[in-house]
């Protein structure tokens, strides 16, 4: 069974908080089809402006709506779902409700760190292949939800990938990852990418725990006021 409070307790994805995030991951996955679509068609220039304009109004109105700027304001009302589980929805990577992410998801299996994605047209590097710059952040995504074996989560330190072969788009990727030891504060991890059982990447990642732990870690406000 999911713990629904726990998205890496298992393969399985864990349901939304609520129906906003409901709703919310299906306006994610509406734009990840149109960035899909934008990257392979080719229609003429006055469709498209006729689309940039729709697309003009939709985000005028999303700004219009309430604004909440990061994470840890997202979850100080409790309106919204625990950190870890707004995380689940809003992580760049791993966020089922940010069209940014493929999105990466990963669970524990035993001392195994399990996990899979698969990357579209939006995300090709070399021909027909995911861009490298996108394998490396899979891996620092995964790696910094597999060093939670450590026991010691920490920020990234350093993040070496080896690229064996191409990772080919629309494949699914699995992605394993161990612990290999700790040092003080210092975890460092191993991982490794494959796509149709063939190895196309690995990684070794260092992470460290800030001093007082994971936990002291705030954000900073920005400078100046976001734009609304």
């Amino acid at each position: 069974m999911t713990d629904d409070n726990n998205p890496f307790a298992s393969e399985d994805i864990t349901p939304p908080f609520n129906d906003e995030w409901v709703a919310k991951r299906r306006v994610a996955n509406a734009i990840k089809q149109l960035s899909e679509a934008l990257v392979t068609s080719s229609p003429d220039i006055g469709t498209m402006n006729a689309i940039a304009e729709q697309l003009e109004v939709t985000a005028e109105e999303f700004r219009g709506s309430p604004r909440i700027y990061g994470r840890f304001d997202w979850a100080a009302s409790g309106e919204h779902g625990s950190f870890g589980q707004i995380s689940h929805e809003l992580n760049p990577m791993a966020g089922w409700s940010n069209p940014l992410a493929p999105p990466v998801n990963n669970w524990f299996d035993g001392d195994i760190a399990r996990g899979t994605c698969q990357c579209g047209w939006a995300y090709e590097g070399p021909p027909g292949s995911v861009h490298g710059g996108f394998v490396a952040a899979i891996f620092d995504q995964f790696l910094g939800m597999a060093q939670e074996l450590g026991g010691q989560p920490g920020m990234t330190g350093y993040l070496h990938i080896n690229y064996h072969r191409r990772t080919p788009l629309n494949a699914e990727l699995t992605l394993e990852g161990k612990l290999v030891k700790v040092e003080g504060r210092k975890t460092i991890m191993h991982g490794e990418m494959y796509a149709e059982g063939v190895m196309t990447a690995s990684a070794e990642g260092l992470f460290v725990q800030p001093r007082g732990g994971i936990h002291e870690v705030r954000t900073q406000k920005a400078a100046s006021t976001p734009q609304k």
